[in-house]
């Protein structure tokens, strides 16, 4: 893994300013057999503000990290950050978190999950201080559903990722 990070040395980053508002989007398809986040992986400064927004007019959703604090899920966000849970977003609901800790932060869908409606968050990079990594093993059921996030790397070099259905 070490490479890949000192590969991110010679990357161009592309994070949004810090105190700045991103939106991540709750989709799905007209039946509801595809649901996802967009962007699906984001790159930020510290202290950004994001708002989730569910845009599925057939759907409820949640933005959940990955926290034992949060239905005993492995813990896939920095140690130093505060677990997020937004309870179950009616269509045009929103909900709001500013990510202090410098990090990665994987999140999910609680009733979407399985289907894949999972997400990442880097906030900084690697050589801000207190930054930490992705959490790469994980024991709990989803781990099919995590593989479909995008590397860090990909993310630090894009700004964001697109998953396939908004592209």
């Amino acid at each position: 893994m070490s490479g890949g990070i000192a590969a991110l040395a010679a990357l161009p980053l592309a994070i949004a300013e810090p105190e700045h508002e991103v939106e991540i989007a709750m989709l799905g398809t007209a039946r509801g057999e595809r649901v996802w986040f967009t962007p699906l992986g984001i790159a930020v400064a510290p202290s950004t503000r994001v708002c989730f927004v569910n845009r599925d007019p057939g759907n409820s959703h949640t933005a959940t990290s990955y926290h034992p604090a949060n239905f005993e899920r492995t813990q896939r966000i920095p140690d130093a950050a505060v677990p997020f849970h937004s309870g179950f977003l009616l269509p045009g609901d929103t909900f709001e978190v500013v990510l202090d800790a410098p990090g990665v932060y994987d999140y999910y869908c609680l009733p979407h999950e399985r289907a894949g409606m999972v997400g990442r968050i880097v906030v900084g990079t690697p050589e801000t201080p207190g930054w930490q990594g992705a959490v790469v093993a994980t024991v709990h059921a989803a781990a099919t559903a995590l593989a479909a996030l995008p590397s860090v790397e990909q993310i630090l070099a894009h700004g964001q990722v697109m998953p396939e259905e908004a592209a």
